[in-house]
């Protein structure tokens, strides 16, 4: 058996998280912002090459975690038990491990959702990611990744400016990838969950048995690795759940690693995307003109982000699909963005607008992520 403390873990990106799920109260499936899901704002700035340099995990940026420690539970301790009984690994080692871990309580404030009456509001929703500073850095990704990017829309369906946009929504190109150890932020939320919401503990425990059986595979130190307030990581923000299962090998090195390689990350978002049934040559949506009848419209919009009605439906209920619509033959949801105090957006959803709410189940992160690379497309059109 070969202890977790024997590999160090590749130096990471220092940053700080600022996450979006706040402004929604709808937390990403990968960043709980992501991810899924996604810690966004102010961040050192970082080398755009895919791999960065070993770094030794250091004590000392581990000070500003309150110390609670988990040592002295009893359950954390069983549960160590347990997993190594189970997976045949060293009791001792695990506990010492996860003895290490702290309960942090600003992992425990950020997984709350959002107050009571906030308001939504799309544009301001959108001007937080298609703005100048997040396009020149993606049209920079796109221009060092063009050939990746290419291969993964060739293999997986997956358009290379959906790609682009989602990650750069995500993690700002790798610039913002968190600031919290994972273990940490998943041993609190696995122990230590916050009241006065709907009780996640279970999920999160699950999530850190896969953090530790990904720790094992990859030679990572489990007390060193960063990412998100609820434990998603790298570039593309998955969950340790998401990366065992969709993280791939896209840069030939022999690891699927999209913590350090922007085209493992590249690769890992399409397969991820492809899993959850997306559709090549499909369009993400459609524009609509939604009955004037409150009751028509509030049927309409009841099954949200999934799609369920045909457009046939669609125009008995009184709604008036684009022309564009009129040849979609899948079903298809009725997506409402608020504005605020404006009016809302209408939009008819399809299985691949769906299929990008798998990775944050959001319309207001997949819409974003849509105008996010359909502006990078046309930029590097007109250059």
């Amino acid at each position: 058996m070969k202890p977790f403390s024997h590999s160090p873990l590749p130096g990471l990106l220092p940053s700080l998280l600022l996450t979006f799920a706040v402004l929604l109260g709808q937390p990403s499936a990968h960043a709980e912002t992501p991810a899924h899901k996604t810690n966004h704002g102010a961040a050192n700035k970082k080398s755009t090459k895919p791999k960065a340099p070993p770094a030794k995990a250091s004590s000392a940026a581990r000070k500003d975690a309150p110390a609670k420690p988990f040592g002295e539970r009893t359950d954390v301790m069983a549960f160590a038990t347990a997993l190594a009984s189970e997976q045949g690994w060293d009791a001792q080692e695990l506990q010492s491990t996860l003895a290490q871990a702290r309960s942090v309580p600003s992992v425990q404030r950020l997984i709350m959702p959002a107050a009571a009456g906030t308001a939504k509001d799309w544009a301001a929703y959108r001007a937080r990611f298609v703005e100048p500073k997040r396009l020149q850095a993606g049209l920079a990704f796109w221009e060092q990744y063009a050939a990746a990017l290419a291969r993964a829309e060739a293999r997986y369906g997956v358009p290379a400016e959906l790609i682009a946009g989602l990650i750069g929504v995500e993690t700002f190109y790798g610039q913002i990838t968190g600031g919290f150890h994972v273990i940490d932020a998943l041993a609190t939320l696995a122990f230590d969950f916050p009241s006065g919401r709907s009780d996640r503990s279970a999920f999160f425990r699950n999530e850190l048995v896969e953090y530790l059986k990904l720790c094992r595979r990859e030679g990572l130190d489990p007390l060193a690795v960063k990412g998100s307030y609820a434990g998603a990581m790298g570039w593309p923000q998955f969950m340790p759940s998401s990366w065992n299962l969709y993280a791939i090998d896209f840069d030939g090195d022999g690891h699927a690693n999209p913590i350090q390689s922007a085209e493992d990350a590249i690769g890992s978002v399409a397969n991820y995307l492809a899993a959850f049934g997306w559709q090549r040559g499909m369009p993400t949506h459609y524009s609509v003109a939604l009955p004037v009848d409150t009751s028509a419209r509030a049927l309409l919009l009841a099954p949200d982000i999934k799609p369920t009605f045909s457009v046939a439906q669609l125009r008995e209920a009184g709604a008036l699909p684009s022309e564009a619509a009129q040849d979609h033959s899948g079903p298809l949801a009725v997506i409402e963005l608020q504005n605020g105090h404006a009016a809302p957006s209408y939009w008819l959803g399809t299985e691949n607008f769906y299929a990008l709410t798998r990775y944050n189940w959001s319309s207001y992160y997949a819409m974003a992520v849509i105008e996010m690379g359909r502006t990078l497309a046309d930029l590097r059109r007109q250059r």
